[in-house]
Order: C-alpha cells, then structure tokens, then sequence
C-alpha cells in the first residue's frame, strides 16, 4: 500500500500577502478618521548655534531662549474664546493644539493666541491625523489631499526675465567700468542700448572711444571675455562697438533663473511648513503654485511673492569708479563699493532671534566661500563700516516693476568675524522673522508678481469629496453585485481581491510621501476598480474555455491564470506608458489623476493576478460549464 503526501502549496505567496496587506491596509486606516483642525505655537528664537555667533556693532549676546507657554495656559486661552481643545501635543520646539470646529473657529482661536501671547510667540495654522494615537506614534497619517479637495490658494507667477537680463548687463557694465578704471582708459564710454526685444536689445551694450584708443579696447574685451566666453564684440565704427550675448546664451541664462526660481519658491514653501504644494513650470515664464489647505492666504503671498535679496557693501568715497549709492531709514545718503563683499546667496542659514535689550535681529550662517569673503574683508578694514542693503521690486502706479533698494544696517566692524553674525536694529519681530526665512529659501535673480490668485474654500473641497465617494461607491457595489452574480465562487474571490486592491491603493498613497489625492485621482480610483475587474474577467473566460477543452478544475484554473497573464502584463504595461507620460509632463489635475492611475495599476497587478490566484486555490471552486453537444 502506498500512501502519497500532499506538501504545502504557496505557502511564501500568502506570507507576502499577508504582510503586503497588513502593512498597507494599517497605512489607510487613518484616512477614515481624516484630520483635525490645530495650531502650532512657536518662539521665534535665534540659531541653536548662538554662542559661536559673532556680532557686529555692537550687538550683545541673546538671553536664554523664552520657554513654550504651559498646557495650563493654552487650554485657558483657548475657553476665553470659546473654543473646545481636543489635545495638547508638546515638544521642544512648539506645541500643538488640537481643537474642534471648522475653519471660521481655528481663525477665530488663532487671533486669540495672537492677542493673548507676546510677539515673541509665533502661531501657525495646521492640521493634526484624528485616527487613535498608536497609529499616529507608528507615523501613520492620512493621505494628502490637494487643492480641489482641501481648499487652499492657487498662485499663477509670472518671472520677469526682461528685468533679469537688465541685471546681468548692469552686472557686465560694472566689470568693464572696472577694467576700464585699471587700465587707466580715459573718454570711454558704456551704455546699455535701451530696448525691449530680449533676443537683441536686453543683451547689447555701446562702447564708445576714440580711435587711438581701438587696440586697447580690444585688449580689455580679450580681458572680459576670459570671465565672458559667450559675448560677441563687433566694431560698428571708427568710435563704436556693440557687445551682445549670443542668443544661446540668453536662452541658457533665462533657463537658469526659471530653474532657481523654482528652487527658491519651493524651499519658501517648505520654509512656510507646506508639504503638499505643487510648484512647477507653466509656459515660457510662469510658475504655478498649489497650496492646499492654506488657511492664511496672505502670510503664503508675503513670502512667496517676495523678490528680495540682501548684498553687505564696503563704504566707498564718491569718486570710486562705478560706486552706487543707497539711502538709509534716516534719509542720509551712502556711497559703497560697486561689487558686493558676498550677497544672500552665500547664507546657508538665518534665524531671527532677540539681542539683550529686546530688539529684533537676525543671525546668519554663511557658507564657505562668504564666510572666507567676510574673514578676509573683516580682518583688513577693522573699524571700518559695513553695509548691508536689502532690494525688492514691487509695481508702481503704472503696474511696472520697480526695485527698491534700502539700508538696513550700518555696523562698525570690531574684530574679525567669521562665517557667522548678526544683522541688528531691525524694525520689528516679524519683520526680522521674514527676513530669515526670505534668506533661508535664498534670494530671486529674477523679479516674479503674482499675475493670478485664487482662494478655494473647504466647503467645495469636501462637497468634491463627498460626491467622488459617491461615485465610487456606486461603481464598486454595482461591479461587486455584478461579478457575484456572473461568476458565482469565482466572483466573490473577484470581489475579495477588489476591495483588497482599494485597500492597498488607499495604503500606498498614504505610506508614499510626495503624493497627493485630487478629484481627477478620485476618478482614477473608480478607474482602478474597472481595470482591476477586466483582469479577473479576462483570467475567468480563460478558466472556462480550458474546462470546455475537457481539462480537470485543478489543471483549469493554473493554466487560466498562467495563459492569461501575458495578455493582462500587455495591457497594463501599454497603460502606464500612458501614465507614466502624463505624471511627467503634465500639472495639477492631470498629475493628480496620473499619480492615482500609476499606483492603481501596479496595486490591480498585485490583487487581481497575485492575490486572487491564491485565494483561488484556498477556495477551489468547481466551475460547471454546460458541455457542448457533439455534432
């Protein structure tokens, strides 16, 4: 008598579904309960590097940090204007209030804070993940809703390359001023031809002189163009010659600052605690900002409009070669050097902080090559003056852009200093809180005005919710009932690896960082269910002709599934092609629904093949055809 053992079959594959499933159905959970209104408060306090910061006029050492205010007295705080706190979560750098109400009450709660604690206090609005607490100290959240969704405010920026390329020449007039004054040329003139066609007049510059003066001319445009390889010099006359950029040189130059414009705006954000935000190119020259759940529309438009930058000036006589000159807050007049002793781009860090008197400064982190710059310069020009000038453009009454350029510090340099300082005698606490973050995100080439701005309210945003769920699950009961009634035993395994597939999807936009739920996703879900659907159909139909081939239910089903797969591979590969174009090249909804569509085809390929082959052999259903007659 021989007895036979049936050994254990895929056993590794439901081991892997287990976990999968797990992990990313704990990851969705938290997107049932959703978030809660909350507030962030925070001392404006300087770097935790203070000690080691040198300061200039002197400017004294800052006390001992101002501590957070107690739960006692938030929760006080917070009954005086009515408002019902649900939790109080507190660290070392803020403390987060958790409240009940709409947004009308977490406005309402926030000025109250204002009005309470001193401007030494800072207070955000934010939100806080409602689900239970041990899901939140396991770093579950929900999943990130974007502007059609949240609410927020849609920012349309326009950056002004025309006034860039204004900059660069000024720039290019300095150095050959420069070179003009050490080489001793006398009469020799630069003008910056005044037009506004970018690809002639906003890159070519006039040189005039005599003609005994040609060759050395010539000699110091050799000179210039060892730092300037793409300027061309062409000789117009006997006593004139043009200078201008090469076309491929301004179309690379206009690429640059399109590029750090979008780098700058998004470390703004960042600096501002949005996570969610979509910054990206739109058009030649725009910039399109998504910021959901932006509840201060006006703090967001402060700092991401702001074209500012700040440039620390030797003090010059009048009489120095291309010298510029600035006024102070007092009305006086200051001539400095026409090169900058190092500019905002070389600040790695800026805080805004307190001296011991109270007044408001900002103490700033240079990065190597300012900090050398301000060592040197420091070391030689001891009591001596610096200055520090702080320029942005703003629109004038004809809507022109416009830069403003003021002096915000005049200090006396005592000792030599080194990569770290203070800037004082700032105006106000927010002003310096602005300034650091401004210095922080760094500075704009490029002056950028807001050319739209749109605020979408929450209520639309939870309507547009409200209404994708109901869609999908409209779509899911109907598909579900559908694929029961159809296909009996191996419907309900459809059905099972389905509502599976929602659930990973749903885990993986959360558990993903950078992705976030729009409306067109939300269609992309209900698009997920379809497809999901058609690959367990197309894998059924094939377990029903193998049954009609005479093979047995066991041998039917593995050859379904294996016969099958090639053909659901091809049609999932041919549609993430498609996807994967869209979420390159596409913005704001378009990206939205491409995220949505990537992520559920790869979710639908794990459930509807992986997970429902295997649930299929637990189950094993005997599928019962009708035998067709023999002729």
């Amino acid at each position: 008598m021989r007895t036979t053992t049936s050994k254990p079959k895929y056993t590794w594959q439901i081991l892997v579904i287990v976990i999968t499933v797990f992990i990313l159905g704990l990851n969705a959970i938290p997107t049932l309960y959703g978030n809660n209104n909350a507030l962030l408060v925070s001392v404006i306090k300087p770097s935790q590097t203070q000690a080691n910061t040198q300061q200039i006029a002197g400017a004294q050492q800052l006390p001992s940090p101002i501590q957070l205010p107690s739960v006692q007295r938030l929760r006080k705080v917070m009954q005086q204007a009515d408002i019902q706190v649900k939790q109080i979560i507190t660290n070392n750098t803020d403390s987060k209030i958790v409240i009940e109400g709409d947004d009308e009450a977490l406005l309402r709660a926030q000025q109250q804070l204002k009005n309470t604690l001193s401007d030494a206090y800072q207070v955000r609005l934010g939100s806080q993940s409602a689900a239970p607490s041990w899901l939140q100290e396991l770093g579950m959240a929900p999943i990130k809703l974007g502007l059609d969704l949240s609410g927020g405010v849609l920012f349309v920026l326009e950056v002004d390359t025309n006034k860039a390329d204004q900059e660069r020449l000024g720039n290019v007039k300095d150095q050959i001023l420069q070179l003009i004054h050490d080489q001793g040329l006398r009469g020799v003139s630069v003008k910056i031809a005044a037009s506004n066609n970018t690809s002639e007049g906003n890159g070519a510059m006039t040189l005039q002189f005599s003609p005994q003066q040609a060759t050395q001319v010539k000699s110091l445009i050799n000179e210039l163009r060892q730092e300037l390889p793409d300027i061309n010099y062409t000789k117009t006359s006997e006593r004139n010659a043009s200078l201008v950029f090469t076309e491929q040189s301004i179309n690379t130059f206009h690429q640059e600052i399109m590029a750090q414009a979008l780098t700058t705006l998004r470390g703004r954000i960042a600096e501002l605690g949005i996570t969610e935000a979509v910054t990206q190119r739109q058009g030649k020259n725009r910039i399109r900002i998504e910021l959901p759940g932006v509840k201060d529309p006006e703090q967001a438009k402060r700092i991401i409009g702001a074209t500012a930058s700040l440039d620390f000036y030797e003090l010059a006589s009048s009489d120095t070669m291309g010298a510029k000159n600035f006024s102070d807050e007092d009305g006086r007049h200051l001539t400095v050097a026409p090169k900058p002793i190092f500019s905002g781009s070389n600040i790695e860090n800026a805080n805004a902080g307190r001296d011991e008197l109270g007044m408001a400064l900002v103490n700033l982190a240079l990065d190597g090559l300012g900090g050398k710059r301000m060592s040197e310069f420091s070391k030689a020009n001891i009591g001596k003056p610096m200055v520090t000038v702080f320029s942005e453009y703003y629109k004038n009454t004809n809507n022109e852009l416009v830069k403003s350029s003021k002096v915000i510090s005049v200090a006396t340099i005592q000792s030599q200093l080194g990569n770290r300082f203070s800037i004082t005698n700032l105006s106000s606490p927010q002003a310096a809180a602005d300034l650091a973050l401004l210095l922080r995100a760094g500075s704009l080439d490029a002056p950028i005005s807001i050319v739209q701005q749109r605020t979408i309210q929450a209520s639309l945003g939870q309507e547009n919710v409200g209404n994708g769920m109901m869609a999908l699950s409209i779509g899911l009961s109907i598909t579900l009932l559908f694929m029961a009634l159809w296909y009996r035993k191996l419907g309900l395994i459809a059905n099972a690896s389905l509502v599976l597939n929602l659930v990973c999807l749903l885990g993986l936009m959360a558990l993903l960082p950078n992705v976030v739920l729009t409306l067109p996703g939300i269609a992309g879900l209900v698009l997920t269910v379809g497809m999901a659907v058609d690959t367990n159909v197309l894998i059924f139909e094939r377990i029903k002709e193998e049954r009609l081939r005479g093979r047995s239910n066991f041998m039917a089903i593995e050859t379904g599934y294996k016969e099958a797969f090639a053909t659901i591979l091809d049609a999932n590969i041919t549609t993430m092609i498609t996807a994967l174009i869209l979420l390159s090249i596409g913005y704001g909804p378009v990206k939205g629904f491409a995220m949505t569509l990537s992520l559920g085809i790869l979710t639908s390929m794990f459930t509807g093949v992986f997970v429902a082959h295997v649930l299929t052999y637990l189950v094993k259903p005997q599928i019962r055809i009708k035998q067709q007659e023999q002729i």
